[in-house]
């Protein structure tokens, strides 16, 4: 994949989103899309293809979206989603290419995307203050985001993309809403100012397993 094409394509739609509304929530979605897009397809690991390609369906409605509202020309739109096209039908070719190459470097795992089930998932070993996470089937990124939150007291999605490098920053969120909507995290701010923390019932509970901690060591002492 060129990588000088892509953060040329990258810069005409940023150029193009300056001619929608200041404040119109599509400008900023597509331009984070590219981001990710421009991130991951200079990679094109497997794992990585299927998520830009998933953002390149996403953005290709937006284009769709952007035509309808007559902030600019039909045709400037046009031009660049057609380089986004294009970029989608040759990553869906080299997806395959990927995945036989990857399973010839891993001879003895077979790659079946899409057969997942909840009996072949491994769970997660129990640790001290994860009790309620393990008993909601949590994935591990979600447990590691609930860990460096207990570390540093709050996040935001940029904080933990670094941790995940591999991950965009649309999965991290989904991850965050997964997690607010089982009470886990709470979420404080808007836009970019958002940051997320562990939900007070949470808190709570984990500042009574370490009372009950406590307690119990200077029993044992006496």
């Amino acid at each position: 994949m060129d990588r000088n094409f892509l953060i040329q394509l990258t810069n005409d739609l940023y150029q193009l989103t300056l001619l929608f509304p200041k404040k119109e929530p599509l400008r900023y979605k597509m331009r984070e899309l590219a981001d990710d897009i421009l991130a991951s397809s200079v990679n094109q690991h497997p794992r990585l293809i299927n998520s830009v390609l998933e953002n390149l369906e996403t953005l290709d409605s937006f284009f769709e979206v952007a035509k309808s509202q007559n902030w600019v020309s039909s045709s400037e739109i046009l031009a660049i989603q057609k380089e986004y096209a294009n970029l989608r039908e040759e990553l869906k070719k080299v997806e395959p290419e990927k995945k036989q190459e990857e399973a010839k470097e891993n001879p003895f795992v077979e790659v079946q995307p899409q057969q997942f089930s909840s009996q072949t998932i491994p769970k997660s070993p129990m640790r001290p203050g994860s009790r309620q996470q393990s008993c909601l089937g949590m994935p591990e990124r979600q447990e590691k985001i609930l860990d460096f939150l207990r570390e540093n007291g709050r996040a935001q999605v940029w904080q933990v993309k670094q941790i995940f490098p591999e991950v965009t920053k649309r999965t991290l969120r989904r991850d965050f809403e997964n997690m607010l909507n089982q009470g886990i995290v709470e979420r404080i701010g808007e836009r970019n100012g958002t940051y997320y923390t562990r939900a007070r019932q949470s808190r709570a509970k984990g500042g009574e397993e370490d009372l009950s901690s406590s307690t119990q060591i200077k029993i044992s002492k006496s």
